[in-house]
Protein backbone atom coordinates (compact mmCIF):
# COMPACT_ATOMS: atom_id res chain seq x y z
CA UNK A 1 0.00 0.00 0.00
CA UNK A 2 1.85 3.14 -1.31
CA UNK A 3 1.11 6.30 1.11
CA UNK A 4 -0.26 8.62 -1.90
CA UNK A 5 -2.90 5.70 -1.96
CA UNK A 6 -3.42 4.18 2.02
CA UNK A 7 -5.26 6.91 3.12
CA UNK A 8 -8.13 6.55 0.60
CA UNK A 9 -7.99 2.41 0.56
CA UNK A 10 -7.57 1.24 4.05
CA UNK A 11 -10.06 3.79 4.98
CA UNK A 12 -12.54 2.75 2.56
CA UNK A 13 -12.01 -0.81 3.41
CA UNK A 14 -12.04 -0.45 6.89
CA UNK A 15 -15.58 1.04 6.83
CA UNK A 16 -16.98 -1.83 4.84
CA UNK A 17 -15.72 -4.52 5.58
CA UNK A 18 -7.77 -6.08 69.36
CA UNK A 19 -5.67 -2.87 70.51
CA UNK A 20 -2.93 -3.35 72.08
CA UNK A 21 -2.67 -1.00 74.84
CA UNK A 22 -1.49 -3.21 77.40
CA UNK A 23 -2.57 -2.34 80.58
CA UNK A 24 0.50 -1.57 82.47
CA UNK A 25 -1.08 -2.45 85.60
CA UNK A 26 -1.83 -6.11 83.88
CA UNK A 27 1.69 -7.00 83.94
CA UNK A 28 2.80 -10.74 84.56
CA UNK A 29 5.65 -10.27 87.46
CA UNK A 30 5.21 -10.81 91.07
CA UNK A 31 5.51 -8.50 93.41
CA UNK A 32 8.43 -8.94 96.14
CA UNK A 33 7.62 -7.29 99.67
CA UNK A 34 10.00 -4.62 98.81
CA UNK A 35 7.95 -3.12 95.89
CA UNK A 36 9.85 -4.69 93.28
CA UNK A 37 9.43 -7.18 91.00
CA UNK A 38 10.00 -11.00 91.51
CA UNK A 39 12.97 -10.16 89.14
CA UNK A 40 14.52 -7.31 90.88
CA UNK A 41 13.89 -8.91 94.48
CA UNK A 42 16.47 -11.57 92.83
CA UNK A 43 19.47 -8.89 92.12
CA UNK A 44 21.88 -8.62 94.61
CA UNK A 45 22.63 -5.43 94.21
CA UNK A 46 19.35 -3.26 93.51
CA UNK A 47 20.92 -0.42 93.12
CA UNK A 48 23.90 -1.28 90.64
CA UNK A 49 23.01 0.92 87.75
CA UNK A 50 24.73 -1.52 85.22
CA UNK A 51 22.97 -4.36 87.03
CA UNK A 52 19.59 -2.51 86.28
CA UNK A 53 20.21 -1.75 82.73
CA UNK A 54 21.28 -5.67 81.81
CA UNK A 55 18.17 -6.88 83.64
CA UNK A 56 15.91 -4.16 81.97
CA UNK A 57 17.72 -5.29 78.61
CA UNK A 58 17.34 -9.19 78.74
CA UNK A 59 13.57 -8.56 80.15
CA UNK A 60 13.59 -6.72 76.40
CA UNK A 61 14.89 -10.09 75.55
CA UNK A 62 12.96 -12.28 76.59
CA UNK A 63 9.24 -10.42 76.43
CA UNK A 64 9.05 -10.18 80.75
CA UNK A 65 6.80 -7.61 80.62
CA UNK A 66 7.46 -6.87 84.55
CA UNK A 67 10.17 -4.52 83.46
CA UNK A 68 7.96 -3.11 81.30
CA UNK A 69 7.70 0.30 83.24
CA UNK A 70 11.14 0.47 84.49
CA UNK A 71 14.02 3.00 83.05
CA UNK A 72 17.20 2.21 81.55
CA UNK A 73 18.91 4.81 83.73
CA UNK A 74 17.89 6.06 86.99
CA UNK A 75 20.13 8.71 87.00
CA UNK A 76 18.52 10.44 83.84
CA UNK A 77 18.06 13.69 83.87
CA UNK A 78 15.01 13.13 81.61
CA UNK A 79 13.05 9.75 82.69
CA UNK A 80 10.82 10.48 79.63
CA UNK A 81 13.69 10.28 77.32
CA UNK A 82 15.44 7.21 78.68
CA UNK A 83 12.51 4.94 79.08
CA UNK A 84 10.97 1.80 77.13
CA UNK A 85 7.44 0.55 77.44
CA UNK A 86 7.79 -3.02 76.16
CA UNK A 87 4.21 -3.44 76.40
CA UNK A 88 3.54 -0.53 73.87
CA UNK A 89 6.66 -0.91 72.19
CA UNK A 90 7.67 3.05 72.74
CA UNK A 91 10.60 4.98 74.41
CA UNK A 92 14.26 5.62 74.06
CA UNK A 93 17.56 5.35 75.71
CA UNK A 94 20.67 7.54 76.68
CA UNK A 95 21.85 7.40 72.94
CA UNK A 96 18.94 8.86 71.68
CA UNK A 97 17.77 5.69 69.81
CA UNK A 98 14.02 6.23 68.89
CA UNK A 99 14.35 9.53 70.11
CA UNK A 100 15.99 12.43 70.34
CA UNK A 101 20.08 12.88 71.81
CA UNK A 102 19.28 15.19 74.34
CA UNK A 103 16.11 13.40 76.01
CA UNK A 104 13.50 14.84 73.65
CA UNK A 105 10.48 13.00 72.83
CA UNK A 106 10.16 9.25 70.67
CA UNK A 107 9.58 9.76 67.05
CA UNK A 108 7.29 7.10 67.66
CA UNK A 109 4.95 8.81 70.69
CA UNK A 110 2.47 6.46 70.63
CA UNK A 111 1.44 2.78 70.21
CA UNK A 112 2.00 1.28 67.51
CA UNK A 113 -1.40 0.81 66.42
CA UNK A 114 -2.43 4.97 67.12
CA UNK A 115 0.37 5.22 64.64
CA UNK A 116 -0.93 3.22 61.85
CA UNK A 117 -4.18 4.48 62.90
CA UNK A 118 -2.35 7.63 61.80
CA UNK A 119 -1.44 6.37 58.31
CA UNK A 120 -4.16 4.82 57.50
CA UNK A 121 -3.10 1.41 58.09
CA UNK A 122 -4.56 -1.81 59.82
CA UNK A 123 -6.06 0.43 62.45
CA UNK A 124 -9.17 1.75 60.15
CA UNK A 125 -12.14 -0.17 59.68
CA UNK A 126 -11.74 -2.48 56.58
CA UNK A 127 -12.00 -1.34 52.92
CA UNK A 128 -15.86 -1.16 52.34
CA UNK A 129 -17.07 -1.87 48.61
CA UNK A 130 -18.11 1.91 48.04
CA UNK A 131 -14.48 2.57 48.39
CA UNK A 132 -13.99 0.88 45.04
CA UNK A 133 -16.64 2.76 43.46
CA UNK A 134 -15.87 4.70 40.68
CA UNK A 135 -17.43 7.62 38.21
CA UNK A 136 -15.53 5.88 35.04
CA UNK A 137 -18.18 3.71 33.09
CA UNK A 138 -17.67 0.06 33.71
CA UNK A 139 -17.30 -2.81 30.52
CA UNK A 140 -17.56 -6.33 30.57
CA UNK A 141 -15.10 -8.50 28.64
CA UNK A 142 -17.54 -10.94 27.64
CA UNK A 143 -15.09 -13.69 28.66
CA UNK A 144 -17.18 -16.41 31.25
CA UNK A 145 -15.45 -16.81 34.73
CA UNK A 146 -12.54 -14.02 33.95
CA UNK A 147 -15.15 -10.83 34.49
CA UNK A 148 -15.91 -12.08 37.82
CA UNK A 149 -12.42 -11.91 38.92
CA UNK A 150 -12.53 -7.94 38.43
CA UNK A 151 -14.69 -5.97 40.67
CA UNK A 152 -16.89 -3.74 38.67
CA UNK A 153 -15.78 -4.45 35.55
CA UNK A 154 -13.15 -2.76 33.07
CA UNK A 155 -13.33 0.89 33.12
CA UNK A 156 -14.12 1.92 29.81
CA UNK A 157 -11.67 3.70 27.06
CA UNK A 158 -9.14 1.42 29.01
CA UNK A 159 -6.20 0.18 26.66
CA UNK A 160 -5.84 -3.20 27.42
CA UNK A 161 -3.53 -6.29 26.25
CA UNK A 162 -3.53 -10.19 26.21
CA UNK A 163 -0.16 -11.28 26.50
CA UNK A 164 0.58 -15.20 25.31
CA UNK A 165 2.31 -17.45 23.04
CA UNK A 166 1.42 -19.19 20.37
CA UNK A 167 -2.00 -21.26 20.75
CA UNK A 168 -3.30 -19.59 24.45
CA UNK A 169 -6.33 -17.91 22.63
CA UNK A 170 -5.12 -14.36 22.28
CA UNK A 171 -7.26 -13.86 18.75
CA UNK A 172 -10.04 -15.57 20.05
CA UNK A 173 -10.00 -13.35 23.27
CA UNK A 174 -10.49 -10.97 21.17
CA UNK A 175 -13.12 -11.58 18.85
CA UNK A 176 -15.22 -12.44 22.28
CA UNK A 177 -14.36 -9.58 23.76
CA UNK A 178 -16.00 -7.80 20.23
CA UNK A 179 -19.14 -9.87 20.24
CA UNK A 180 -19.69 -9.00 23.60
CA UNK A 181 -20.13 -5.46 22.95
CA UNK A 182 -21.92 -6.32 19.48
CA UNK A 183 -24.45 -8.42 21.71
CA UNK A 184 -24.99 -5.32 23.61
CA UNK A 185 -25.86 -2.85 20.58
CA UNK A 186 -22.35 -1.63 20.59
CA UNK A 187 -20.18 -1.33 17.31
CA UNK A 188 -16.75 -2.58 17.16
CA UNK A 189 -13.41 -2.55 14.93
CA UNK A 190 -11.68 -5.72 14.73
CA UNK A 191 -7.93 -4.80 12.96
CA UNK A 192 -5.51 -7.82 12.04
CA UNK A 193 -2.16 -7.71 10.99
CA UNK A 194 -1.78 -11.69 10.90
CA UNK A 195 -4.77 -12.89 8.79
CA UNK A 196 -7.33 -12.23 6.35
CA UNK A 197 -10.83 -10.58 6.56
CA UNK A 198 -11.86 -13.88 5.35
CA UNK A 199 -10.05 -15.88 8.05
CA UNK A 200 -11.31 -13.76 10.66
CA UNK A 201 -15.16 -14.01 9.51
CA UNK A 202 -14.73 -17.52 9.07
CA UNK A 203 -13.21 -17.82 12.82
CA UNK A 204 -15.91 -16.19 14.42
CA UNK A 205 -18.26 -18.39 12.61
CA UNK A 206 -16.79 -21.32 13.93
CA UNK A 207 -18.02 -20.07 17.72
CA UNK A 208 -21.36 -19.25 15.84
CA UNK A 209 -21.14 -15.50 16.16
CA UNK A 210 -22.26 -14.09 13.43
CA UNK A 211 -19.83 -11.82 12.52
CA UNK A 212 -21.23 -11.29 8.84
CA UNK A 213 -24.68 -9.98 10.07
CA UNK A 214 -23.02 -7.59 12.37
CA UNK A 215 -21.18 -6.30 9.31
CA UNK A 216 -23.69 -6.39 7.55
CA UNK A 217 -26.24 -3.91 9.90
CA UNK A 218 -23.21 -1.61 9.82
CA UNK A 219 -22.13 -2.45 13.38
CA UNK A 220 -18.89 -4.30 12.90
CA UNK A 221 -15.77 -3.38 10.64
CA UNK A 222 -12.78 -5.90 9.93
CA UNK A 223 -9.76 -4.35 8.74
CA UNK A 224 -6.83 -6.36 7.24
CA UNK A 225 -3.33 -4.92 7.23
CA UNK A 226 -0.28 -6.08 5.71
CA UNK A 227 2.25 -4.87 8.00
CA UNK A 228 4.91 -4.10 5.96
CA UNK A 229 2.56 -1.54 4.00
CA UNK A 230 1.51 -0.49 6.83
CA UNK A 231 5.50 0.02 7.95
CA UNK A 232 5.27 2.66 5.38
CA UNK A 233 2.84 4.33 5.79
CA UNK A 234 2.35 4.28 9.89
CA UNK A 235 2.23 7.91 10.40
CA UNK A 236 -1.36 8.12 8.07
CA UNK A 237 -2.99 4.76 9.88
CA UNK A 238 -2.00 6.93 13.30
CA UNK A 239 -3.84 9.37 11.96
CA UNK A 240 -6.79 8.22 10.10
CA UNK A 241 -7.69 5.43 12.86
CA UNK A 242 -8.96 7.89 16.00
CA UNK A 243 -10.68 9.32 12.48
CA UNK A 244 -12.28 5.66 11.47
CA UNK A 245 -13.26 5.42 15.53
CA UNK A 246 -15.02 8.50 15.53
CA UNK A 247 -17.36 8.02 12.10
CA UNK A 248 -17.92 4.70 12.72
CA UNK A 249 -18.67 5.55 16.47
CA UNK A 250 -16.94 2.36 17.64
CA UNK A 251 -17.55 1.22 21.62
CA UNK A 252 -14.62 -1.31 21.11
CA UNK A 253 -11.68 -1.92 19.00
CA UNK A 254 -9.12 -4.95 19.05
CA UNK A 255 -5.75 -4.77 17.26
CA UNK A 256 -4.10 -8.63 16.48
CA UNK A 257 -1.03 -8.08 16.94
CA UNK A 258 1.02 -5.07 18.37
CA UNK A 259 4.01 -7.68 18.07
CA UNK A 260 4.34 -6.61 14.37
CA UNK A 261 3.98 -3.13 15.04
CA UNK A 262 6.89 -3.22 17.61
CA UNK A 263 9.05 -5.51 15.52
CA UNK A 264 9.18 -2.64 12.58
CA UNK A 265 11.77 -0.93 14.97
CA UNK A 266 15.43 -2.68 15.35
CA UNK A 267 15.91 0.54 18.21
CA UNK A 268 14.12 -0.57 21.66
CA UNK A 269 14.00 3.52 22.40
CA UNK A 270 12.63 4.41 18.68
CA UNK A 271 10.12 1.29 19.27
CA UNK A 272 9.16 2.71 22.64
CA UNK A 273 8.43 6.08 21.46
CA UNK A 274 6.39 5.46 18.52
CA UNK A 275 4.35 2.74 20.61
CA UNK A 276 3.63 5.46 23.11
CA UNK A 277 2.21 7.74 19.94
CA UNK A 278 -0.05 5.01 18.34
CA UNK A 279 -1.65 3.85 21.96
CA UNK A 280 -1.51 7.55 22.90
CA UNK A 281 -3.39 8.15 19.69
CA UNK A 282 -5.99 5.22 20.60
CA UNK A 283 -6.64 6.68 24.17
CA UNK A 284 -7.68 10.36 22.51
CA UNK A 285 -10.17 8.55 20.33
CA UNK A 286 -11.88 7.32 23.39
CA UNK A 287 -12.64 3.50 22.70
CA UNK A 288 -12.01 0.73 24.19
CA UNK A 289 -9.11 -1.03 22.85
CA UNK A 290 -7.77 -4.55 23.59
CA UNK A 291 -4.39 -5.60 21.70
CA UNK A 292 -2.77 -8.85 21.41
CA UNK A 293 0.91 -9.28 21.36
CA UNK A 294 3.45 -12.20 21.93
CA UNK A 295 4.50 -13.52 25.00
CA UNK A 296 8.80 -13.23 25.49
CA UNK A 297 10.35 -16.42 24.34
CA UNK A 298 11.94 -16.27 28.02
CA UNK A 299 9.50 -14.72 30.44
CA UNK A 300 5.55 -16.15 30.05
CA UNK A 301 4.63 -12.95 32.07
CA UNK A 302 6.31 -10.28 29.64
CA UNK A 303 5.80 -8.88 26.25
CA UNK A 304 8.14 -10.10 23.04
CA UNK A 305 9.56 -6.53 23.67
CA UNK A 306 9.04 -5.72 26.77
CA UNK A 307 7.29 -2.28 26.38
CA UNK A 308 3.56 -2.96 25.99
CA UNK A 309 2.73 -3.77 29.45
CA UNK A 310 3.63 -0.55 30.27
CA UNK A 311 1.89 1.69 28.20
CA UNK A 312 -1.97 -0.17 28.70
CA UNK A 313 -4.12 0.26 31.54
CA UNK A 314 -4.78 -3.44 31.85
CA UNK A 315 -2.38 -6.57 31.24
CA UNK A 316 -4.06 -9.91 30.92
CA UNK A 317 -1.33 -12.95 31.28
CA UNK A 318 -2.00 -16.29 28.01
CA UNK A 319 -0.09 -19.23 29.48
CA UNK A 320 0.64 -22.84 29.20
CA UNK A 321 1.03 -24.12 33.25
CA UNK A 322 3.00 -27.70 33.33
CA UNK A 323 2.23 -30.42 36.34
CA UNK A 324 5.01 -32.96 37.65
CA UNK A 325 3.62 -35.53 35.68
CA UNK A 326 3.62 -33.01 32.51
CA UNK A 327 0.46 -32.34 32.04
CA UNK A 328 -0.53 -29.05 30.58
CA UNK A 329 -3.23 -26.75 30.92
CA UNK A 330 -3.80 -23.00 29.91
CA UNK A 331 -4.21 -20.39 32.83
CA UNK A 332 -4.73 -16.79 32.75
CA UNK A 333 -3.60 -14.18 35.59
CA UNK A 334 -4.25 -10.83 35.49
CA UNK A 335 -1.24 -8.83 36.07
CA UNK A 336 -3.05 -5.43 36.25
CA UNK A 337 -6.13 -3.37 35.56
CA UNK A 338 -5.83 0.64 36.95
CA UNK A 339 -8.46 1.83 38.38
CA UNK A 340 -9.94 -1.44 39.21
CA UNK A 341 -9.61 -3.96 42.04
CA UNK A 342 -9.14 -7.61 41.04
CA UNK A 343 -8.21 -10.96 41.84
CA UNK A 344 -4.16 -11.76 41.36
CA UNK A 345 -5.03 -15.69 41.81
CA UNK A 346 -3.61 -17.69 38.17
CA UNK A 347 -6.86 -19.83 37.43
CA UNK A 348 -7.70 -22.52 34.29
CA UNK A 349 -9.20 -21.76 31.17
CA UNK A 350 -10.49 -23.69 28.16
CA UNK A 351 -11.11 -22.83 24.59
CA UNK A 352 -14.35 -24.20 24.15
CA UNK A 353 -17.04 -24.52 21.43
CA UNK A 354 -18.61 -21.30 23.04
CA UNK A 355 -15.23 -19.36 23.22
CA UNK A 356 -12.72 -18.75 26.16
CA UNK A 357 -14.45 -19.94 29.52
CA UNK A 358 -12.01 -19.23 32.55
CA UNK A 359 -12.60 -21.49 35.62
CA UNK A 360 -12.38 -19.19 38.93
CA UNK A 361 -13.53 -21.61 41.14
CA UNK A 362 -10.91 -24.52 40.65
CA UNK A 363 -7.18 -24.25 41.04
CA UNK A 364 -4.89 -25.09 38.43
CA UNK A 365 -4.01 -28.08 39.04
Amino acid sequence: MSEESSDDDWFERAVSGDDGDVDETETSGDTASDGTTATDASDPDPDDAAEDAFAAAQARIEGDSAHSSRTVDEGSPDDEGASFDAATGSGSDELGIGGDSGGGESLFDDDFESAFESAGGPGEAEFEDDDFESEIPRIDLGIAGLDAMIQGGVPARHLIVAIGSAGTGKTTFGLQFLHHGLEQGENAIFVTLEQSHDDIMATADEWGWEFEAFEEEGHLAVVDLDPVEMANSLDNIRGELPDLIEEFDADRLVLDSVSLLEMMYDDQARRRTEIFDFTRALKRAGVTTMLTSEASETNAYASRHGVIEYLTDAVFVLKYVRSENQETRLAVEIQKIRNANHSRETKPYEITTDGISVYEQANIF
